[in-house]
């Protein structure tokens, strides 16, 4: 009798599983990078990578959310290598706008097998942040109010503008009152390491980006080899084109599992 229950109770386990079980399973057997760590950028918090993280847990994948206290490039840097270190597979590290500078300083560590930026920043070891603005057109739109601490925040009455145009009024309305503010100092803080002249990398390039230049955003993925993606959006690509940014993401674990074999 003990033996019926038991068999039973397994083949109820069995096909209860969910699909993203399944296909984590697949992903297992197929030999595909499976575990993606995604890192935000200033002004925002990991909250926005929801819809990403929906997106591809269906699909199987497990991932992680790195919250970065965005005090100093050495922080943040920090703040994503205790997730990385707790990676027991490869991994394809994400970052959006300044998470890019971190993703780019952090990269090296030995889990990355990849690195997607998602209208981000990618520095070379030697640059600043900073740097990376030099020649290209400034974007009005885009207003910084820094304290008298040197924190910034974006301005309120442009921040839909200049962040999220794209974005609902609700969903606008909550990044910009959940705003995380971030050390203005980190744009000048100096890389050691650029993980994309050792990782492949791939780009998402929000077209309508109000944050960044668009011939900005275009000169550094090219710079670092990326395979580019361009997609119609604001700066909050990240939230309002999640499934173009999982695409993405998904591309870059398929890739990076075959150059690793």
């Amino acid at each position: 009798m003990f033996k019926l229950i038991h068999t039973l109770l397994a083949a109820t386990m069995a096909t209860s599983l969910s699909a993203s079980a399944y296909a984590a399973h697949a992903a297992r057997d197929s030999g595909q990078v499976k575990n993606v760590v995604l890192v935000h950028g200033a002004f925002a918090d990991g909250a926005g990578w929801r819809r990403v993280y929906d997106e591809l847990t269906v699909r199987g994948y497990r991932v992680f959310i790195v919250q970065n206290p965005l005090t100093s490039l050495a922080d943040d840097v920090k703040a994503t290598k205790r997730v990385l270190d707790r990676q027991d597979d490869p991994v394809i590290l994400v970052g959006h706008s300044w998470g890019g500078t971190v993703i780019t300083e952090a990269g090296v560590h030995d889990k990355v097998a990849g690195l997607v930026y998602v209208s981000a920043l990618a520095p070379d070891a030697g640059e600043t942040t900073a740097q990376q603005y030099e020649g290209f057109a400034p974007t009005p739109e885009f207003v910084i109010e820094t304290g008298n601490d040197g924190y910034g925040f974006i301005k309120p009455a442009s921040f839909k503008a200049g962040f999220a145009h794209d974005a609902s009024d609700d969903d606008a309305a909550f990044l910009r009152d959940s705003q995380v503010p971030i050390n203005m100092s980190v744009f000048g803080a100096v890389l050691t390491h650029a993980a994309w002249r050792a990782k492949p990398s791939w780009a998402v390039i929000a077209t309508e980006d109000r944050a960044f230049d668009q011939a900005m955003l275009i000169h550094m993925a090219e710079r670092i080899n990326a395979r580019i993606t361009y997609v119609s959006a604001s700066h909050a690509v990240f939230m309002t084109q999640p499934k173009v940014v999982a695409d993405t993401i998904e591309r870059a674990a398929k890739d990076a599992a075959r150059r690793e074999k």
